[in-house]
């Protein structure tokens, strides 16, 4: 049977056995780097509240919330897509990330 990625979908390289994760979703246990790590910054305050009180130079504090998904989990919600077999051999542009041009 053909070999459908070099690295079979993980990025352990060669450091032997990898430890198992738990994903936040399904509750499937996965090789730690096989698993995909999705981090949210979320507030206690409402958007349109937030931008009048930063405009009045208030600070305020956004809370850090990190999900391992599975690959299946990842495809369904939409943080992994389905690539075409020529498309794979490329690295993906991450999405989200913008550079700032000075």
């Amino acid at each position: 049977m053909p070999k459908k990625r070099s690295s079979g979908g993980r990025s352990k390289g060669g450091k032997g056995r990898s430890g198992m994760t738990q994903c936040s979703f399904c509750g499937a246990q996965v090789p730690r780097d096989k698993a995909k790590r999705v981090t949210k910054y979320t507030s206690l305050v409402e958007p349109r509240m937030l931008k009048e009180l930063r405009e009045s130079g208030a600070q305020i504090a956004r809370y850090q919330t990190t999900k391992t998904l599975c690959i299946s989990c990842a495809i369904h919600r939409g943080v992994v897509k389905i690539r075409g077999k020529e498309e794979r051999k490329t690295v993906p542009r991450r999405a989200g990330r913008r550079r700032k041009n000075y």
